[in-house]
């Protein structure tokens, strides 16, 4: 088992690769990424090395269109947990910034969709969640290392139907 493990890339590798990819390149990576995850149910493009990936469905912002893009999340419980580093770009994903205007959204798991309400976790909440979020994948205090931004924790939460 160690021997698989130890095969395994780190998530620092997968942070400078993401980071490396640019605003337009992981435009593109979350596109492809979608309609595999979807095909699947998230057997493939469903993980970034150990950590899960959600599909996020946000309300854009300006053009009232539902846009969809894969998240690195954290299961807290009932809670699912997402960070906007936009892997290490000073620019704040889209998805957050739709959030932040709508903060109704929509999640897909595998292949369960749960309606969530946005909120952005602070003072200790945000550094347990934070801290648990880097247990899994520890390419986020690599990413937040290359910003001048405090990277912002958001909590989704089921909403009943």
């Amino acid at each position: 088992m160690g021997e698989i493990l130890a095969a395994m890339p780190s998530d620092h590798l997968y942070s400078r690769f993401s980071s490396s990819l640019g605003a337009t390149g992981l435009r593109w990576a979350g596109k492809l990424n979608v309609p595999i995850y979807r095909a699947t149910g998230g057997r493939l493009m469903g993980k970034v090395n150990r950590a899960p990936v959600l599909l996020l469905t946000t309300t854009g912002r300006k053009s009232g269109v539902p846009r969809t893009a894969p998240v690195v999340y954290l299961a807290d419980g009932e809670k699912l947990v997402v960070i906007n580093t936009n892997a290490g770009s000073e620019r704040i994903p889209a998805w957050s910034l739709n959030l932040a205007a709508n903060p109704e959204a929509e999640v897909e798991v595998g292949r369960k969709r749960i309606p969530v309400r946005a909120r952005v976790a602070e003072g200790e909440e945000r550094a347990d969640l934070w801290h648990k979020h880097n247990e899994q994948y520890a390419g986020f205090d690599d990413y937040d290392a290359k910003l001048d931004r405090e990277p912002a924790v958001i909590v989704l939460e089921p909403v009943s139907a």
